[in-house]
């Protein structure tokens, strides 16, 4: 399977800005770039890595790489046009714990569908990394954190792609969005009320593509640098 990494993002971003660099997932980390930390354990799982990012050396390198497209979901279909394969890994270039072996449960263990998102317990993150913030919902299982490694069907993606424009088009309208997700969804999901089943179906309803949470017990996954207090506190 191939990897796509997304690595873009604006030198004016302040984590960017204070060192310099092109996007933030250059920015250094115990010497190295953080994503050369995402590279090399996607590599080490024996996945053949396409680097959708600023043109700079890498070690290691990505078999391809591809310049910034200017926004995350454009860069992210400029890397799935790359792709070859019929299904793709889709992972951030900011995780600097992310380990093969992770990668590779995540491939083993992801259920059938055109889209799978990774989610990590809150207790999973706090006994790997105590006094970590992350930014939670609650729900019946639990508190959960978005994870950073999604596995996407290459062809359901294009059948999808119009509605995730909208979306994105619509990022700062609360409203509108509530109206997309529905607001029986999203009063569920404020009150903790709403269940992993019943958000599968909803997303797979709107985005017209099957998808599917997969718990993951690896709190790498989950755990990246957006912020200069992410940094200062793995510091």
């Amino acid at each position: 399977m191939e990897a796509i990494v997304l690595a873009g993002g604006s030198a004016n971003d302040p984590l960017a800005q204070k060192f310099g660099v092109a996007s933030k997932t250059l920015v250094p980390y115990r010497g190295r770039p953080l994503v050369e930390y995402t590279l090399e354990a996607l590599l080490q799982a024996g996945l053949e890595v396409i680097l959708v990012g600023p043109s700079t050396p890498l070690n290691p390198a990505p078999q391809r790489a591809l310049p910034d497209h200017g926004s995350l979901l454009a860069n992210l279909e400029a890397g799935i046009h790359a792709a070859k394969g019929h299904k793709v890994l889709v992972a951030t270039g900011d995780m600097p714990f992310l380990r093969a072996e992770a990668v590779r449960w995540v491939l083993e263990n992801a259920p059938q569908a055109g889209f799978v998102y990774t989610i990590i317990a809150k207790s999973t993150i706090e006994q790997r990394f105590p006094g970590m913030r992350r930014t939670y919902a609650r729900i019946r299982e639990g508190a959960f954190t978005g994870g950073n490694l999604v596995i996407i069907d290459r062809d359901l993606f294009f059948t999808a792609l119009p509605l995730l424009r909208r979306a994105l088009e619509l990022r700062k309208k609360p409203l509108a969005l509530a109206q997309m997700i529905g607001f029986g969804t999203l009063i569920k999901v404020i009150l903790g009320r709403a269940d992993i089943a019943g958000l599968e179906a909803r997303v797979s309803q709107i985005i017209g593509v099957p998808a599917r949470a997969l718990i993951t017990p690896y709190a790498e996954v989950g755990v990246d640098i957006d912020k200069e207090e992410d940094l200062a506190w793995l510091r």
